[in-house]
C-alpha cells in the first residue's frame, strides 16, 4: 500500500467509494465521473504502479484481477449486449491515479478509435 495513493486510500477505506466487489485481492467500485452509463474501476489490493510495472510474481494477481472484471460485468447486466475494457499506462495513454486500474465501460455503444 502506498500513504499517498488515492485509490489505495480507497481500499483501506479512508476515502468512501461505490463499492461494487471486493474479495482479497481486489476491490471494485463506480468512478466518480462515469464516461458510460456503467463505468466501475477493479483495482489491485497490492499497489501496482501500473500495468507495466508488473512482473512475474504478479501473473495471479492479473489474472485474478480480469476473472473478477468478467463476474462483475456479469453481474451489471453488461455482457449481452457488450462492454469495453481499458488500462491506462502512464500519461500518454491516459492514466491519471497511478494504481493499476481497470475500467469497466458499458451500457451504451462504443466507438472506435476510442480516444
Amino acid at each position: 500500500m502506498s500513504e499517498d495513493c488515492l485509490f489505495c486510500k480507497i481500499i483501506s477505506g479512508d476515502i468512501p467509494s461505490n463499492k461494487v466487489y471486493s474479495d482479497e485481492h481486489v476491490y471494485a467500485f463506480h468512478d466518480i465521473n462515469p464516461a458510460a452509463p456503467t463505468h466501475i474501476l477493479v483495482i489491485p489490493r497490492k499497489h501496482l504502479h501500473n500495468v507495466a510495472a508488473s512482473e512475474g510474481e504478479d501473473e495471479a494477481l492479473l489474472g485474478k484481477l480480469l476473472l473478477a472484471a468478467n463476474k462483475i460485468a456479469t453481474q451489471e447486466g453488461l455482457e449481452e449486449d457488450g462492454f469495453r475494457y481499458v488500462i491506462n499506462t502512464n500519461d500518454n495513454g491516459g492514466q491519471t491515479v497511478y494504481h493499476l486500474h481497470l475500467h469497466i465501460l458499458g451500457g451504451r455503444q462504443m466507438t472506435w478509435p476510442p480516444g
